[in-house]
């Protein structure tokens, strides 16, 4: 069986004027799971990245690390993050109403981390819980459909035995393809969704006709050094 490593990015800006920018910690994070596949002897046959810088800059910084420059990052936007800014927007009155304060949240983030969360998090279940598509707003399970013909072209554009792939990538196509595996309710899945450090890594196994989930969510290159504020989750 081969093995696709789902690594996601490293911390990204929020709060700044493009989120989509590697903090200093997010790209200490990608040095630091790239040094420690690199001391576990691994070796990416392939590399994969969304289209989103973050996920490009996070894929570069790992496999300098670990000694792997000259593998070509390969782009597909199916492994990019889903739309929040588009969730936010749909779903935005029904969570004024529950979080009044809701906007002035939203245009601090930076400043109350927590409170975006709450607010972010709100949307979001709304989304996944919507029974209809909003204008201008894709449902989640195309989202899902989007990530599974993602891993279903990897898959197929390698199958020898034993490959190793890496595919930088956004919590939401964790999330997804962690629902795709399990067949796991939405909700539930988002429920772990919020616990997906930045770069930590997830290995699925695969073969031509099967996909099944071997490890979620390891930090260990992280928690090894026991520096807890290079734990981050946006």
């Amino acid at each position: 069986m081969g093995s696709i490593y789902l690594i996601r990015h490293g911390q990204a800006s929020l709060g700044a004027a493009n989120y989509d920018v590697l903090s200093p910690l997010g790209i200490r994070q990608a040095q630091l799971c790239g040094e420690h596949f690199g001391a576990l002897g691994l070796q990416f046959d392939a590399c994969y990245a969304g289209t989103l810088q973050r996920q490009i800059d996070t894929a570069r910084h790992a496999l300098d690390a670990m000694n792997q420059s000259s593998l070509a990052v390969q782009s597909d936007a199916s492994f990019n993050e889903y739309h929040s800014d588009q969730v936010l927007e749909s779903y935005l009155p029904q969570v004024l109403e529950a979080i009044p304060d809701a906007e002035h949240y939203l245009k601090n983030a930076g400043q109350f981390r927590k409170e975006f969360q709450r607010v972010f998090s709100h949307a979001v279940t709304l989304w996944i819980t919507d029974t209809c598509e909003r204008p201008g707003c894709p449902s989640w399970q195309s989202y899902v459909d989007q990530v599974a013909s993602g891993l279903r072209r990897v898959i197929d554009d390698n199958r020898g035995s034993g490959q190793n792939i890496a595919v930088f990538a956004s919590g939401g196509t964790i999330t997804a393809a962690l629902q795709l595996i399990t067949q796991m309710p939405a909700t539930s899945a988002f429920e772990l969704n919020w616990q997906i450090v930045n770069t930590s890594v997830s290995r699925l196994q695969y073969r031509a006709d099967k996909l099944s989930l071997a490890y979620f969510n390891s930090q260990a290159h992280l928690e090894i050094h026991r520096q807890p504020e290079w734990i981050s989750f946006r």
